[in-house]
């Protein structure tokens, strides 16, 4: 099934601010909430769809780019599926703060998880994103890509699941900083009376949890360095700095939270004789004068190969030959660009006796004397350009 617009799941115009979309984001995620509406699949899904839409709307550069190119522009995010791998913990540890006590002690409980807000502050620990470049060659992104990297992260610990603890539950204890509740409140006299401030607690990071016998492994931190090889897919169309979002891929967090995101930032390699120009290729073409004059037919490169064109006789420089479709695809719609094939005419710098005697002669033929209305065409180009 095709996604939805994100200004449409969120029914805000595409130049509504971070305010708006946070407050329709917090509308549509109470209206869906799973604790209004157990047992709703659909509701569910609804949830999990504003989530998706909030997670790329309020964050500047994935809007900018989904802006641009559409869900292909953030089809990393997409691929790993906010509305498909994201489970109702991460959308509550991501985004609960928003919406204070709307449902009682905080965003509620889902499946036995704790959200942010309320008496329940538990914090949940995020790993840090990762970011690297891909370089890809212009028939790699006419087609689109499969590419597999290995990359240097944080990974959660096998010895003790990520937990940090050596010997499981076991070896993990309510904090007895904040009681487990991952926050400690504090209450100050001041001119104005007694005020209360709650902040995350110092001794537990915010989790909740203390351990009382760490992990040899990873040393209490639950994740440990290693090599990942990540395979994703690249669409076709993607340009010169473009950044795809791999969900979850970046680094594991310390202790079981959720993990960072994995940033693919593309580079464009060079064609040794294409050049881009957004979705059109440009081929300059030098013909010989004989060439211009005669006509000819010459075969010209494309991304799939060679194709011929035919030169008509009495062509001009500057002229340009569209090859229909024969550029790249546009990323957030249908179709492809064009070839532009521009006609540049070689005059030789030196000329032997016998080639001196033949441009004379032809320079006194009468069809090789522009008239007045080809000279003011010629001038008139001349004038555009200075203009």
């Amino acid at each position: 099934m095709a996604k939805r617009d994100y200004y449409e799941v969120l029914e805000v115009e595409k130049s509504a601010a971070l305010d708006e979309i946070k407050k329709a984001y917090r509308t549509k995620a109470i209206q869906y909430h799973p604790d209004k509406n157990p047992g709703d699949k659909e509701a569910e899904e609804k949830f999990k769809e504003a989530a998706e839409a909030y997670s790329i709307l309020s964050d500047e550069q994935k809007r900018k780019m989904y802006d641009q190119f559409g869900h292909a522009g953030v089809s990393g995010a997409s691929q790993s599926g906010y509305g498909g791998s994201m489970s109702m913990e991460d959308i509550f540890s991501q985004f609960g703060d928003l919406f204070g006590g709307a449902f009682g002690g905080g965003f509620g409980s889902f499946g036995g998880f704790s959200s942010f807000g309320g008496s329940q502050g538990r914090s949940v620990q995020r790993g840090s994103d990762l970011r690297v470049k891909v370089k890809l060659n212009l028939k790699e992104i006419a087609s689109g890509v499969e590419k597999k990297i290995k990359v240097k992260k944080y990974v959660p610990c096998t010895k003790c699941n990520g937990s940090g603890a050596d010997g499981g539950d076991k070896s993990i204890a309510s904090c007895s900083t904040c009681r487990g509740s991952g926050a400690v409140t504090r209450v100050a006299n001041t001119m104005f009376g007694q005020m209360q401030t709650r902040t995350t607690c110092s001794a537990c990071g915010g989790s909740g949890k203390t351990i009382t016998k760490k992990c040899t492994t990873c040393y209490g931190e639950g994740i440990v360095s290693a090599e990942e090889v990540i395979t994703f897919n690249i669409p076709a169309g993607v340009a010169e700095g473009m950044q795809l979002s791999l969900n979850g891929k970046g680094n594991a967090a310390r202790r079981g939270g959720i993990n960072g995101d994995l940033l693919v930032v593309i580079e464009e390699e060079g064609h040794p004789e294409l050049i881009r120009q957004e979705n059109d290729l440009i081929y300059n073409l030098l013909l010989t004068v004989p060439q211009a004059i005669l006509g000819d037919s010459i075969e010209v490169p494309t991304i799939d190969g060679k194709v011929k064109v035919k030169i008509d006789p009495g062509t001009q420089p500057g002229k340009v030959l569209r090859l229909r479709s024969k550029g790249l695809p546009s990323i957030n719609s249908y179709g492809n660009g064009d070839l532009l094939v521009n006609i540049s005419i070689y005059i030789p710098e030196k000329l032997s006796g016998s080639e001196k005697d033949i441009i004379s002669e032809l320079a006194n033929a009468p069809n090789f004397q522009p008239t007045q209305s080809i000279k003011d065409k010629i001038f008139s180009k001349f004038r555009d350009l200075l203009d």
